[in-house]
């Protein structure tokens, strides 16, 4: 074969092939109306193969495309997008990137066209071919490669823009479609007023002005283009990822955020399928059937990112929140289960466990929350996160800060005690918890998973769960059995519910414990019989002691009125080796109250032989009449308070000592005492210590009388607090001296903040303010036992 035709079939072939631009030929007008066959191409190509060159032709090819690239098509194109900076309005911008595509598609159709025939002489055997990877698939590297390896920002704010205003019309037209249903756009909340004004909701212009149909075609054709030059993903999916992004978030915060009431999960299903017929006008063709858009790898794919991306944000937002859910459970239910579906999608575990655990320790382990405030929110935890996770792991490790901090609360055991009987500040889950019919036994003991489920049942732990601990144990736990253990104890609960029963008891002043039988056999069916027999003793003595007491009325109703007591006693007879240990107080009662006793001794030896009774004077409560000249007040007391004014019916005026040495009560205590009394206008104090009968009550009277608390218990009234106050000072006052000696001489603030801050530091010690303690300074400067002068105090040097 000659060297011309061989030359005649590479010119007919390369001029063909790529545009003559790319040569650098001019080619002529009469040019574009130039065509091979493509039968004269196939010929030329066999002379080609028949000299061997055939291999040369896509190399070539690939090495012209990219230096066209390069040198003109990439330039031409970003030139176009240049003008950005001139256009003024959206509608503008809009134009000018239809144009730019436009134009890039036009430079590379000749590429693309040769494309298809190469790749058809590749097909049929007579091209070698590019390996593995085809030369379509190495076009299109290159035109990402080189032309939009890198975009600028104002590109990047117009294809944003752009693809922004698209999914807006198409959320428009959807809403406008089917009438009631609510629509995602962020244009949602203020729709209505725009719907009755002259604003199009589509393009935010006027109606006049509105482009929607243009933006809808611009759309159309600029996806076309770029799906034509397989750049739809590379330029499009950055916009789309974060309008969408933008689109979930807004929504999710309006509609879902502190709404713990109901589901969401439905409704953004419902939001992700018109987001996917949004995403379908993008990716798909024009007119393709559903069932080409089910079969859509690129949808799919969409699809499940949108929805990967709502299950973690989502997932996110309840997290934060997730300590307002479990205070408001079981109200936030559905909060919950759509945070467990989420989770279950998602790889957030660790993420909530870190949430939470900071958030219990800033907003509910701190001094400033009661501990009946913190058992009660670990009991909503208990359900909250047993809801969330049944293997209950998350509880067991969000928890734990809870229970550690319940360990260093001195009422800890005793408000969980009071809350399972139905008597504390706690909530009614732990009564009613202990009220279920098939309640968790509390055994000391592990058991294993392979001694309690069958091997087709079991299920693996997550995996941060503690492989140290039984996994059927801890799915099996209920609240009481958590809160038992805290202390790892079940002793100490006992011990516990034993006192308090012991005082419900004591202070109940009747035989009548129904309530506490019905907690006592509660109480046996999770700690057992065993554990419970101190209390069921303690219960037997309450019923016994009412039949001992029926017995003793009875047989006093048969004396005459002569050997009749002077008052009506009962006695709560208590077995001393079953009850816990009692307060021992001293208290001489007066001699009447003493034979009445006696006497309620001898009855109780006659019916129980080889028994006798070992009185607690100080513990009981007397029901009084106490008679004055013009008035008489009836009062229930202790007998402490009773024994007090007894001593008033033989002597009108007392001195706290004298009371003091005939009832054996500490003086302190006895003052506090006689604040009943005061307060109740029976009796006045003269001067101090000294204490009368106030038989007739006057005017002037009312405003003396010291108020107590009704609340608190008699032993700690208030009108005790002044007498505190005193004593707190004469304590003050050693400090005081103390810091004088060494310091010679202070100010009025300095000694009250030293005071402050080492002598103010506990309950029992009372605090005082400023002017308190000066009040007491000047005292102090009268008795001549300090000196004021220059505005500080010293002590007087003949005093050291």
């Amino acid at each position: 074969m000659s060297t011309s035709e061989l030359s005649a079939a590479w010119n007919a072939l390369s001029s063909r092939l790529v545009p003559l631009s790319a040569l650098g030929v001019a080619a002529p007008r009469s040019d574009m109306g130039v065509h091979f066959e493509e039968s004269e191409m196939n010929e030329a190509l066999f002379i080609l193969r028949r000299n061997g060159m055939h291999p040369i032709l896509e190399e070539w090819f690939t090495e012209v495309l990219q230096t066209d690239l390069q040198k003109n098509i990439a330039l031409e194109f970003w030139n176009c997008i240049s003008q950005h900076e001139n256009q003024v309005t959206e509608q503008q911008c809009s134009q000018l990137l239809l144009d730019a595509f436009c134009l890039l598609q036009r430079r590379l159709e000749p590429y693309l066209n040769s494309l298809e025939l190469l790749q058809r002489w590749t097909e049929a055997g007579w091209l070698l071919g590019c390996g593995s990877r085809t030369l379509w698939e190495k076009a299109c590297t290159m035109f990402k490669a080189i032309l939009f390896f890198t975009t600028n920002k104002p590109f990047q704010e117009m294809i944003q823009q752009f693809y922004n205003r698209s999914f807006q019309i198409y959320m428009l037209q959807r809403r406008k479609a089917v009438l009631g249903e609510d629509s995602m756009s962020e244009s949602e909340m203020d729709s209505d007023a725009k719907e009755k004004g002259s604003e199009c909701r589509g393009c935010d212009l006027s109606k006049r002005q509105c482009w929607c149909a243009v933006a809808v075609d611009h759309f159309q054709q600029v996806n076309d283009i770029l799906r034509r030059l397989n750049l739809l993903e590379r330029v499009s999916s950055e916009a789309v990822t974060t309008i969408l992004h933008k689109m979930i978030e807004e929504r999710m915060k309006r509609k879902c955020k502190e709404n713990y009431v109901r589901s969401f999960l439905g409704d953004f299903q419902e939001f992700i399928e018109k987001v996917v017929g949004w995403l379908s006008k993008v990716y798909l063709k024009e007119g393709e059937s559903a069932t080409s858009l089910e079969a859509s790898s690129s949808l799919k794919q969409w699809k499940c990112h949108v929805q990967c991306f709502f299950y973690r944000i989502y997932a996110g937002m309840r997290i934060e929140e997730l300590f307002n859910i479990i205070r408001d459970f079981p109200e936030s239910k559905p909060a919950i289960e759509d945070l467990k579906y989420c989770l279950e999608r998602t790889n957030l575990r660790q993420q909530l466990l870190a949430s939470l655990k900071s958030a219990l320790e800033t907003r509910l382990l701190h001094p400033g929350v009661n501990t009946s405030d913190i058992i009660t929110l670990y009991i909503s935890a208990i359900k909250a996160l047993r809801e969330l996770d049944p293997s209950m792991v998350l509880l067991e490790l969000a928890c734990e800060p809870i229970r550690k901090y319940l360990r260093t609360r001195d009422d800890t055991v005793r408000q969980i005690v009071a809350g399972l009987t139905g008597d504390a500040e706690v909530s009614s889950d732990l009564a009613n918890e202990l009220s279920k019919a098939d309640p968790v036994t509390l055994e000391n003991g592990q058991e294993s998973d392979d001694d309690i489920l069958d091997p087709e049942d079991w299920i693996p732990d997550p995996i941060e769960a503690d492989p140290g601990k039984c996994g059927s144990k801890r799915r099996s736990s209920d609240i009481v059995s958590l809160l038992v253990s805290i202390y790892g104890s079940k002793d100490l609960f006992i011990n516990e519910y034993r006192s308090l029963l012991a005082d419900r008891l004591l202070h109940q002043f009747h035989y009548i414990a129904e309530r506490e039988i019905r907690n006592v056999e509660l109480l046996k069916l999770r700690f057992g019989e065993a554990q419970m027999h101190f209390c069921e003793v303690m219960l037997k003595d309450m019923a016994d002691s009412r039949r001992i007491d029926s017995n003793i009325r009875d047989e006093e109703a048969k004396l005459s009125e002569e050997e009749k007591p002077t008052f009506v006693l009962s006695a709560m007879i208590l077995s001393s080796e079953f009850w816990p240990s009692l307060k021992e107080e001293k208290l001489e009662l007066p001699d009447e109250v003493k034979q009445v006793m006696d006497a309620y001794t001898k009855k109780y030896e006659k019916l129980k032989a080889m028994r006798t009774l070992n009185w607690k004077p100080h513990l009981g409560l007397v029901r009084l009449d106490v008679e004055l000249s013009d008035r008489t007040v009836n009062l229930s007391v202790s007998p402490v308070h009773a024994a007090i004014i007894l001593q008033f019916q033989n002597k009108s005026t007392w001195t706290l000592e004298e009371l003091s040495e005939t009832l054996k009560v500490p003086e302190g205590s006895l003052r506090r005492k006689m604040a009943l009394w005061l307060q109740q206008g029976v009796l006045r104090e003269d001067s101090p210590g000294t204490f009368s009968v106030i038989e007739e009550q006057q005017q002037d009277n009312v405003e003396k009388v010291v108020l107590i608390d009704s609340d608190e218990e008699e032993e700690s009234a208030m009108a005790s607090q002044a007498d505190q106050k005193e004593e707190g000072l004469q304590l003050f006052w050693t400090y005081i001296q103390a810091m004088l000696t060494n310091l010679e001489s202070l100010p009025l603030e300095r000694i009250h903040n030293m005071l402050k801050m080492f002598v103010m530091t506990g309950p029992v010690v009372p605090e005082i303010d400023q002017q308190e303690l000066q009040v007491f300074l000047q005292k102090k400067v009268l008795e001549q036992q300090l000196v004021y002068s220059g505005g500080v105090y010293r002590i007087p040097k003949n005093s050291r």
